[in-house]
């Protein structure tokens, strides 16, 4: 070992030194480093869950070796009595092993529908803010692959398109910030044993066995499915080729939106030439959704339905002004502009 590689060692604090001398770790900490690959600094957030200290842990090494800035985050959704409670243990023990981590609560009424969904847009909506205030761009996430299978089977339930089953990826853009999600290969044991071995402690949250929640019914699902043989590795092969399409038709949306367009910055507003929908629908779909997005200035896509319901009207030379996402669509003398709403 190097002189270097050596003074490096010597700082990461023995809390947490001792256990890379663990294989199994050893080898889940090579995978994470190749997976990140990143020299800027970055947000780390954590909820107490085996998977976000596991990548607590991962993720102050790497920060120590690649002498980054790391800044750990955990966010209280104040979703259930003892939340908070909750939250200041999980710094606690972050702390003793020389991890230190800012809480962020949500504050305000609470969502009685669509919970979940909710919160995690809250959450990113904190995890942005204070973000921006360190001026840092990459948020680490520790989603895994059991997380990327319940995914794929939640939006095929749902009817999603290509893009929405492979929508949890190693890497997501979402206003200007990078979501990292280096453990999307791992498997969530391999997690809980290093939460175990490292800290001796993560937290069970109760609507993780809440059947009213889809997620868990598709966890339940595919854990039926596994008993009965289902080959996890299949679906991963699955994934990667859809994947590769998605990045074909990606290719063809960003040609469309370049040839077929012309952006005004001064006005806030795109005019859409007549080729733009002479396409096939996936990619005038998509096309019609990164416009809105970009005019609209909003952090998601809207709803496939709503789109689709507007290319059905375009086709039939029948839509002379609706409002979407913030924009308006009008057609104004043969020609589709779309502006953002006031």
């Amino acid at each position: 070992m190097s002189l270097k590689n050596l003074n490096v060692i010597n700082k990461i604090p023995k809390t947490l030194k001792k256990n890379l001398n663990n294989q199994r770790i050893q080898k889940i900490y090579n995978n994470f480093e190749k997976n990140l690959n990143i020299s800027e600094n970055f947000v780390v957030a954590v909820s107490g869950g085996p998977d976000s200290l596991a990548l607590a842990f991962l993720a102050k090494i790497y920060s120590i070796k690649k002498k980054l800035a790391a800044k750990f985050i955990i966010v209280d959704h104040k979703l259930r009595s003892g939340s908070k409670k909750e939250a200041k243990k999980v710094q606690k023990v972050l702390k003793s092993h020389s991890i230190n981590s800012k809480i962020l609560t949500w504050f305000g009424k609470k969502p009685v529908k669509n919970i979940q969904s909710i919160a995690r847009k809250k959450r990113y909506q904190l995890l942005f803010s204070r973000s921006d205030k360190f001026k840092i761009n990459n948020i680490l996430l520790g989603h895994h692959e059991n997380d990327l299978f319940e995914n794929f089977f939640i939006r095929m339930l749902r009817g999603s398109g290509l893009k929405g089953l492979i929508s949890l990826d190693k890497k997501t853009v979402i206003n200007g910030k990078n979501l990292l999600r280096p453990l999307i290969n791992e498997k969530k044991e391999d997690l809980r044993f290093i939460a175990k071995k490292v800290f001796n402690f993560y937290i069970n949250d109760p609507s993780n066995k809440d059947e009213k929640y889809l997620r868990i019914q598709v966890r339940k699902l595919i854990e039926e499915l596994q008993k009965k043989g289902f080959d996890q590795k299949k679906l991963n092969v699955t994934i990667k080729n859809l994947k590769h399409s998605n990045n074909v038709v990606d290719y063809y949306v960003n040609e469309n939106i370049k040839k077929n367009t012309f952006f005004s910055k001064k006005k806030r507003r795109i005019i859409l030439k007549n080729e733009y929908f002479n396409q096939p629908f996936e990619v005038i779909l998509r096309s019609l959704s990164e416009s809105i997005k970009l005019i609209g200035e909003k952090s998601y896509p809207v709803r496939g339905k709503k789109l689709d319901n507007i290319i059905s009207k375009i086709k039939d030379n029948c839509l002379y002004k609706v409002t979407i996402g913030g924009c308006i669509i009008e057609k104004v003398n043969e020609t589709l502009i779309i502006s953002k709403e006031h």
